[in-house]
């Protein structure tokens, strides 16, 4: 039973960590105004994503825009591109495998030791899933947070941190503990069955006791002839 609940506690965090990867993938809240020095015109936000960069003024609706071309990004801001799609299918891939290993499917029979290889599989995949994660939105920062301290750098085009940043970063969070859940479960499990192997039930004990109590020995069978 404790089994089956950290297997629902690591499904729910590993479902929740796939719905924020595709968030943070498409957000646009990567970089936003700073409003420092004379730049204090705040009722007109800037933000810039992966995807888009946003106007939003006071008062009027935000308008968007689809960047012309990828190149025209910076190096982190393309990194961050690929590597944000590949974590997002990679937690989709993770999040499928786990239902495959959990308890209550039967679509992959009922061998314990198989869906404790499969839920292993779902953890390691969860955890590579939130380094990857880490990676981009952590570079982002660390670029936001240089530009933003370089006094070579035009106050118009200096930037903070974004509302995506941090959902990215909880998100790598939740990603790495519903692997872990997915990893404990599984050597729980192996150590269950090779415990379970290794013992012998007390009915088989019995048995081969009464077994031997019967079997007459050599000795009676020669006073018999």
């Amino acid at each position: 039973m404790a089994t089956y609940a950290l297997q629902i506690a690591g499904l729910v965090l590993g479902g929740v960590g796939m719905v924020g990867t595709v968030a943070v993938t498409v957000m646009p809240q990567w970089r936003v105004s700073a409003f420092i020095g004379s730049n204090i015109v705040v009722f007109e936000n800037l933000w810039e994503g992966l995807w888009m960069n946003c106007m939003r003024h006071a008062n009027i609706r935000m308008q968007c825009k689809i960047y012309d071309s990828l190149l025209a990004l910076s190096p982190d801001l393309q990194a961050s591109r690929g590597l944000m799609c590949a974590a997002s299918a990679l937690s989709f891939l993770a999040f499928m495998t786990a239902v495959l290993g959990m308890k209550c499917t039967r679509c992959t029979g009922d061998d314990e030791k198989v869906k404790g290889y499969i839920l292993l599989t779902a953890g390691v995949v969860f955890i590579v899933t939130g380094l990857v994660v880490l990676v981009p939105v952590s570079w982002v920062a660390n670029s936001i947070i240089r530009d933003f301290y370089n006094p070579i750098v035009d106050i118009a085009q200096k930037r903070e941190l974004g509302e995506a940043l941090y959902v990215g970063w909880t998100t790598a969070l939740v990603l790495i503990a519903g692997g872990a859940l997915f990893c404990c479960v599984s050597c729980c499990n192996e150590k269950s069955s090779s415990y379970k192997y290794s013992i012998p039930s007390h009915r088989t004990t019995q048995k081969s006791y009464h077994m031997e109590k019967k079997a007459p020995s050599v000795y009676s069978k020669s006073q018999y002839v």
